[in-house]
């Protein structure tokens, strides 16, 4: 039994007839649990399986499809499971764009989240501040430089220094799924099964749209369900693609550089 699991058992108040290791489980535990009454449930360990639960719930309470939680304390998450074919057909890619306007749709009272979260060991600051370029600044930019090699730091700081200029002063603070690349999106057909794993806080819409621009191609259905960007995308785009780009080059090594001086160089920095 893995070490999730008697946890796992203890919230659901009996232990799984069945269990199964999960993909997707690179910075957390995932398990399959099946249980004596026939349900099919995933348990998951992370940094904070509270704070992901409230999330998820978040993201319901939006009307997007994600996992219902089904308990959660501060060593493990228990929640549905929910169909996954695996890869995103053009229809799929339009009822995606619709998921995700809707979403957007669902806005906070400022930039942020109650909660700090992470990804592994780095650390995602949430504490609100008063205009959205600030938030990239602070929450997301400047706490990185620190585990960059001096020359990266270097453009970095510059760039975080010209936010003002280059993303919107007050966009709507908008509920960002906060980790939405395709890994995270559960297609059943032609539909958005659900969305998961999320890191989520409220900020410019556009945050999501450039995540999931980082590792696919969303297809012109997407486009079209969910509307065009406005114009300046592709440098902000870039300056919203280079954060996620140093969190995987920290999590995951130098291979990752190329990316991250891929998304400044489209920053112009």
């Amino acid at each position: 039994m893995t070490s999730i699991a008697p946890d796992a058992a203890r919230l659901l108040g009996q232990a799984p007839v069945r269990l199964a290791t999960l993909a997707g489980g690179a910075l957390s535990d995932v398990l399959g649990l099946e249980l004596a009454d026939g349900r099919a449930v995933v348990a998951k360990s992370g940094p904070a399986p509270r704070t992901e639960a409230a999330m998820l719930r978040a993201l319901r309470a939006a009307g997007a499809p994600a996992p219902a939680v089904i308990a959660a304390d501060h060593r493990v998450l228990v929640m549905e499971r929910l169909p996954d074919s695996g890869g995103i057909s053009a229809a799929a890619w339009g009822a995606l764009g619709a998921v995700l306007a809707g979403m957007h749709a669902a806005t906070g009272p400022r930039y942020g989240w109650p909660e700090d979260y992470a990804f592994g060991a780095v650390a995602i600051p949430n504490a609100a501040t008063p205009d959205w370029p600030g938030f990239w600044a602070e929450r997301r930019l400047r706490p990185e430089i620190a585990h960059l090699p001096a020359d990266l730091a270097v453009r970095i700081r510059r760039l975080a220094a010209r936010l003002p200029g280059l993303l919107p002063a007050t966009p709507r603070p908008a509920l960002l799924h906060g980790d939405l690349w395709t890994g995270n999106i559960l297609v059943d057909g032609d539909r958005i099964a659900g969305l998961v794993d999320p890191a989520c806080y409220y900020g410019d819409p556009e945050v999501d749209l450039a995540m999931l621009s980082l590792f696919a191609t969303p297809a012109p259905a997407f486009w079209a369900r969910y509307g065009a960007p406005d114009a300046g995308w592709p440098r902000r785009r870039a300056i919203y693609q280079l954060w996620p780009a140093i969190v995987h080059m920290r999590l995951f090594g130098q291979g990752y550089r190329g990316l991250v001086e891929r998304s400044l160089a489209q920053a112009g920095a």
